[in-house]
């Protein structure tokens, strides 16, 4: 048996497109221009993310400044500060810093997550005054800056979008290069992409989040407890996989609290856990943050509309023209974003909605399916999903278990696909780092919760 064979999931070639299939990511909207091939994410420095906050503004990774002063007559209560990380993901960043000040982590607020291969800043709050705290704070690849005191903490969702620069390397050279690239630049800045969940929710080398959300919502928490600790898959690390497969193979708790990396501490935290409380699957799977609990049970909702996203393609329907079913979202007037006025299209006002998706005041929308989702209200996506869980055997009241009434997932709505904002080339040159090819780097934003891992996967294919 080959060490390849005694994995649970086994990807043919190891690759994205193949782990992309596995959480429901297929289509594309450049189907017809061939890929540049390339790299990414090689280099952390490849790959910066700076948040867009509600006013526009785009934070700057060394800007600086403090304000020291709490202020009574303001009723300042809150600490906000600019969080820049390096190759860290946002959970891992904060719980350094909260362990740092020896406060609970409940007491930070932010508003989106960044990618962990990266260098990103995003702005985060503490309840209360730790402004001094702060300024003294020295943590390996966390840099705290423009720290002030506010009035109100920040929200999830409460900014407008990201700003990218990324580089692709050892890209092939040939004459029609750059102009494929151009060609590339042209179409999504006109059209958009797909706006599906990248990898980022699912796990880039565990691809698993929504199979241990599906496994809460269904009450299996001993089928999300191995999930998350025993299986494996054949694009991790095999130092990674060699402790699974033990335990996997003994059952043996202590064992393998003594044998998994100390990296791995959801891992090692719920071994603990079951060692000190035998069988308590359900207890000890609560035991994680609610702020994981919170992502696992999302990326099962994300799972869903990628699926139904590609279904959608699958069947020869557009991208970006509605078909009888659909549903139309009009967008607001400040931000562009979907708002709850929404039409089915297929009726007497379609060319009103036509003229709206012309001047980009519409979008296509999917459901985010929740408690409150009526899907009667999404008549083609309704279809979708019955077909999908006929397919797998999923539960059509599994949003109606006690564990996301207790999250609250209500539901919402997706824009089906997304446009770039500026895409444009800043630089293409030799690439240093692999001698006779060529790099690109590229900038452009996008409204928060899309994916520029899915902007990029239309570029290399």
């Amino acid at each position: 048996m080959s060490d390849r064979e005694i994995d649970s999931y086994i990807f043919i070639n190891d690759d994205e497109r193949e782990v992309e299939k596995f959480v429901g990511i297929e289509a594309f909207a450049t189907s017809k221009i061939r890929g540049i091939k390339g790299e990414y994410k090689k280099n952390f420095k490849d790959f910066i993310v700076k948040e867009i906050i509600n006013n526009g503004k785009i934070l700057n990774i060394k800007e600086d400044y403090t304000i020291t002063t709490f202020s009574e007559d303001l009723k300042d209560k809150f600490t906000i500060f600019n969080l820049i990380k390096v190759n860290r993901d946002t959970f891992n960043a904060i719980g350094k810093i909260s362990k740092a000040l020896k406060i609970p982590y409940d007491l930070f607020n932010y508003s989106g997550l960044k990618d962990k291969n990266s260098i990103s800043v995003q702005r985060v709050s503490i309840k209360g005054n730790y402004i001094e705290k702060l300024r003294k704070l020295k943590i390996n690849d966390i840099f705290i800056r423009s720290i002030h005191p506010a009035r109100k903490p920040i929200k999830l969702g409460s900014h407008r979008g990201n700003n990218f620069t990324i580089v692709l390397r050892n890209l092939v050279p040939n004459k029609n290069l750059k102009s494929n690239i151009e060609k590339f630049i042209k179409f999504l800045n006109e059209f958009g992409f797909p706006n599906y969940f990248g990898l980022q929710r699912f796990g880039n080398y565990r691809p698993n989040s929504h199979i241990v959300g599906r496994s809460l919502l269904e009450a299996n928490f001993k089928k999300a407890f191995e999930e998350i600790v025993s299986t494996t898959y054949s694009t991790e690390s095999l130092e990674s996989k060699i402790v699974r497969r033990e335990f996997r193979h003994t059952g043996n708790l202590e064992k393998a609290y003594g044998e998994f990396p100390k990296n791995l501490t959801y891992e090692r935290n719920l071994i603990n856990c079951l060692i000190n409380n035998p069988e308590d699957y359900e207890g000890c799977i609560k035991t994680l943050h609610s702020d994981l609990i919170k992502l696992l049970i999302s990326s099962f909702q994300s799972y869903l509309f990628n699926r139904m996203l590609s279904i959608r393609v699958e069947k020869g329907l557009p991208l970006f023209k509605p078909v009888r079913g659909d549903v139309i979202s009009i967008l607001d007037d400040y931000n562009g974003n979907i708002t709850p006025v929404k039409y089915i299209y297929g009726n007497s006002y379609d060319s009103y909605l036509n003229k709206a998706l012309n001047l980009n005041r519409a979008a296509i929308i999917i459901p985010i399916i929740g408690t409150n989702t009526n899907l009667d209200e999404f008549p083609l996506m309704k279809l979708l999903f019955e077909e999908i869980a006929k397919q797998e055997n999923i539960n059509k009241n599994i949003f109606s278990s006690k564990i996301i009434m207790e999250t609250k997932f209500k539901g919402s709505i997706r824009a089906m696909t997304v446009k770039p904002t500026s895409l444009k080339i800043l630089e293409f040159t030799n690439d240093e780092l692999n001698p006779g090819k060529h790099k690109v780097k590229i900038e452009f934003s996008l409204q928060k919760g899309s994916y520029a891992t899915m902007l990029i996967r239309e570029l290399i294919k």
